[in-house]
C-alpha cells in the first residue's frame, strides 16, 4: 500500500485529536487542512511533498512571528499558544540535517571551490540552499555558512 498523502495524514491525526478532546490540536490541524485545500485549489491538483513541507514551514513561521508580537505586547498566554501550535505543525516536517552535516557540506564546498571570507557568502548560500532544499532552515544555513567562511579566512 502506498504512503498516505499529506491530507490523509492530517485527516487521520485530526480524527484522533477530536476523539481525545485535544481542542488546540484540532484547531491547528483544521487550519493546516484548510491551507492544504486552498493550495490544492490554487495549483489545480494535488500538493506534492515539497509543497506540503513549504506550507507547514510557512505556518510555523507565521506562528513564531505572532508569538513574538504577543510577547512584545505583554500577552504571554497568547504567545505560548502560538508556540504550541508551531510545535504541533513541526511534527509534520521531515527530519532535517544536523548542524554538523551542514557544516561538513559547507566546508567541503568551500574547500572544493577555494572560497573563504564573508564575500563568498553569495556563492556558497545558493549551493547549500539547493542541496538542503526543504530540509534545512535557511537561517541555520546562513549562520553555518558565515561561521565556516569566517574560519577559513
Amino acid at each position: 500500500m502506498a504512503d498516505p498523502t499529506p491530507q490523509q495524514r492530517i485527516e487521520a491525526d485530526l480524527r484522533t485529536a477530536m476523539k481525545a478532546g485535544e481542542k488546540e490540536r484540532v484547531g491547528t490541524l483544521r487550519m493546516l487542512l484548510a491551507d492544504l485545500n486552498n493550495e490544492r485549489i490554487r495549483r489545480g491538483g494535488e500538493v506534492d511533498e515539497p509543497g506540503f513541507v513549504g506550507l507547514v514551514r510557512k505556518g510555523i513561521k507565521q506562528r513564531e512571528e505572532a508569538a513574538e508580537q504577543f510577547a512584545r505586547g505583554e500577552r504571554p498566554e497568547s504567545a505560548a499558544k502560538e508556540r504550541r501550535e508551531a510545535e504541533i505543525l513541526g511534527a509534520y516536517l521531515p527530519a532535517g540535517p544536523s548542524e554538523a552535516e551542514i557544516r561538513s557540506a559547507v566546508e567541503a564546498y568551500a574547500a572544493e571551490h577555494g572560497l573563504s571570507g564573508p564575500a563568498a557568502m553569495g556563492r556558497v548560500m545558493p549551493a547549500m540552499i539547493q542541496r538542503f532544499a526543504g530540509r534545512a532552515d535557511n537561517a541555520v544555513l546562513s549562520r553555518v555558512v558565515r561561521d565556516v567562511l569566517a574560519q577559513r579566512s
